[in-house]
Parts: C-alpha cells; structure tokens; sequence
C-alpha cells in the first residue's frame, strides 16, 4: 500500500527492524507515523528514556560537583551556596522537560547558569539539547550569550584553585564542546532523514518506471496485434462474407473460400506466436521465425493475390540489403495495413504498391487504391490503423501522409529513414 501526496505516489516506510527502541523518537516518528501521539509529539521509546534519565544523572553528577566546589570556595557566603544548590536542584529536576520544551528551558538556564554553579550540568544538556532539537539561529543566540555571561558568572563566583583566565577558557571551551557536539548529533538525523527521503523518492521514481515499461510494453502489443492480424482476420472476414451472401457459389468457389478462410486462421495463430516471442526475445521468437523484412513483400503481395486481390508490386530500392530490419519492417506494416484497407474498402480494385529510394536517401513507400465501384459491404474495424502506422513512422524518425487525391484515389505515402 502506498499512499499519494500532490499528483506524487509515495510508497509507505520501510518496516522498522524489532530492535525498535534503539532508534530516538524523532527517527521512529518519521519512519512510524502510528508512533505518534495523538497531538503529534511523539511518544518516547525506550532510549529516549534511558538518555534521558542518564542526562540527568549527568546533571545531578556536576551538580553535585558544583554544589561541593561551592560550599568550600572562600568567596561564596553561606546564604549565596545554599541559593546556588537550590537553583542547581531545580535545574537538573528540569532536565526532565528538555525534550518538550528544548528552547524554553535554554532560555530559562540564562539566568540559573549565572546565579549557580550546582545548575552547570544542567545548563550543558540545555544547550546540547536545543542543539540537536531546534535551527542554528536559536543556538547562536543562546549560545553566543551563555559565553558572553561566562566572564561575569566566574566574576561574581571566582574559583579557588584555578586563575581567572583559566576557568574562563575551560568554561569556554566546554561549552563550545557541547554545542558542537548537539549541532554534529542534529546534522547526522538530518542526514538520515535525507538518505530516507531520497530512498523513497527511488522507490517512487522505480515504481514510476516500471509502470512506464508495463505501459510500452502493452502498447508495443497492441500495435503489433493490430498490425499483423487485422490483415488476416480481414481475409476471414471477407471470404466468410462471401460464402454468407453466396450460399448458392460454384463448389469450387466455395472450396477456394474456405481453404482462404482456413490458411488465414493458420497464419494468423503463427503470427500471434510470432508476437509474443518478439516481445520476450527481441527480433526473433524461440522458433526461430524471422520478423517480416522488406524482402518479405513480395509474400505478402503473393498472399494478397491468392485472395483474390490485384496488387501492382513496384519495387525501386537501389540496395535491399542495406536496409536496415527495423525500417524493412515498418515499410512491410504500412503495406500491410494499406492492403487490408483496401480490402476492406474498395474490394475489387486494383491496389499499386510502390517502394522508392534507398540508404542515403531513404525510404518512400505509397500504397494507392482508386475509389470502388458501386457500395461496398460494411467490414468491422477499429480505425486505428492509420493512427497506429503515423505512430509507428514517426518513432522510426520518419513520417507519415494520407488522404483522398484528385481523383478520388486513397493513398498512403510513407517517407522512413534508411543509412
């Protein structure tokens, strides 16, 4: 199952793998949309968990740290480390919601980063987490003030071991550290869901070309379908025809018409084979049988007269064997399905095949009937003969013109490319 956004079919996400909960919440929202909650945050997975009660273990830890360094530095009073340990407390309890509300308790560890030493811990994981969780412009800011607050934070509480410039530069260094650290954590997800986003978009875009490839290949036989077996099922129609409206035809007849009718099925189950091993294995079928060339015309006129057709055969090309095979055929097609619209709609008439030029020059080939006599019996078609051959030049790089002439004749005029 997929699903569609815009006129864009995009299939669903890859299956999670079962070791799910290793993966953060943000990841197994965009791969499980299900994961989320109904307001749309996702639901926390069990690393999320485990990071997070780590993190604030880490909080606690520095605390802690801070809390002891506090207590035993000279220039801090008794009431300002009790202060500076209750800020530190409500800090690292805050750590707790620094995954709803990322940029808000950076922004509330401002001021805890500058009153207290014990919310140190605490006030790293803020802006490691608003690091990884929200765009740069929010890390500059809050980052570029937290290290601009850092000489004054050290003023006011100078340390007792280490010399101002120093504890400064640590100060400094640790806390570039950890927002490198959250913008390098940010940039590996972004990549994920790129690399996602982009599997997906190959899916879509196979999908789409197989569905292409499905949609050629049908077409190709169609095409193919018509072009070959509407010559022979006509032949079926029409001599069936006659026996329906000439019950009472010399036995001769009727036996020539039968063995037409039965000779035309036969071909026609033979080009049907013949069909489906050209689209399976290319210009040969798994017999062996050749696709018809310009050599095969004079078959093709040889079949028509048995029918009792009158085709003129006129054949000017100055070298037959260069003719390419893709082009030989398309030339047999469009005589082909000239003869059969003949056939069909001016029985009787005397139909002139003529094939000019040759490589270099290309190939001309015109196929003219003159209007029939009298009315003509309705013969079934589909009309898209005609459609199919314009079609079938002009992916050869050729061209194709049809019509009615002056004198009433219809004539198909084929002009293929040949060298």
């Amino acid at each position: 199952m997929s699903t569609v956004s815009g006129d864009e079919a995009v299939p669903d996400p890859p299956a999670l793998p079962g070791r799910r909960w290793l993966l953060p919440s943000a990841v197994i929202h965009e791969f499980d949309p299900a994961a989320a909650r109904p307001g749309g945050r996702p639901r926390r997975t069990a690393r999320d968990w485990i990071v997070d009660f780590s993190c604030f273990l880490l909080a606690v830890l520095i605390g802690l740290i801070g809390a002891d360094s506090v207590g035993d530095n000279p220039h801090v009073t008794h009431s300002a480390a009790t202060l500076d340990q209750l800020l530190g407390a409500a800090a690292c309890a805050a750590v707790w919601l620094r995954r709803r509300w990322p940029l808000g308790l950076a922004v509330a560890t401002v001021p805890l980063g500058l009153l207290s030493d014990t919310a140190g811990g605490a006030c790293m994981i803020a802006l490691f987490t608003l690091a990884v969780h929200r765009p740069f412009r929010h890390v500059a800011w809050l980052g570029g003030v937290n290290i601009a607050l850092v000489p004054l934070s050290l003023r006011l509480r100078p340390d007792a071991d280490l010399p101002y410039v120093v504890t400064v530069v640590l100060a400094v260094v640790l806390m570039t550290a950890t927002i490198g650290w959250g913008l390098l954590v940010r940039a590996k997800r972004q990549l994920m869901f790129s690399l996602r986003d982009r599997a997906r978009r190959a899916e879509t875009e196979a999908a789409l070309r197989a569905e292409q490839a499905q949609r050629l290949a049908r077409e190709a036989i169609a095409r193919e379908m018509h072009d070959v077996l509407a010559h022979r099922l006509t032949l079926l129609s029409v001599h069936a025809g006659a026996l329906e409206f000439r019950p009472d035809a010399p036995q001769a007849e009727v036996a020539r018409a039968a063995g037409v009718i039965r000779e035309s099925a036969h071909e026609a189950l033979q080009d049907l084979r013949e069909i489906i091993g050209v689209l399976r294995a290319g210009d040969h079928d798994d017999t062996g049988r050749p696709q018809p060339t310009l050599a095969a015309l004079d078959t093709l006129v040889a079949e028509s007269r048995e029918a009792g057709m009158k085709v003129t055969l006129d054949t000017r090309v100055t070298d037959p064997a260069a003719v390419p095979a893709s082009v030989g055929r398309t030339a047999y097609r469009i005589a082909q399905e000239g003869l059969t619209n003949a056939r069909k709609h001016a029985p009787g008439t005397e139909v002139t095949v003529t094939v000019t030029g040759g490589p270099g020059e290309g190939l001309v080939m015109t196929v003219r009937n003159p209007a029939p006599d009298g009315e003509v019996p309705h013969v079934p078609g589909s009309g898209q003969g005609l459609i199919g051959l314009t079609e079938r030049a002009t992916l050869a790089g050729g061209r194709l013109e049809h019509g009615v002439d002056a004198d009433g004749a219809f004539r198909v005029r084929a002009w293929l490319p040949c060298g």
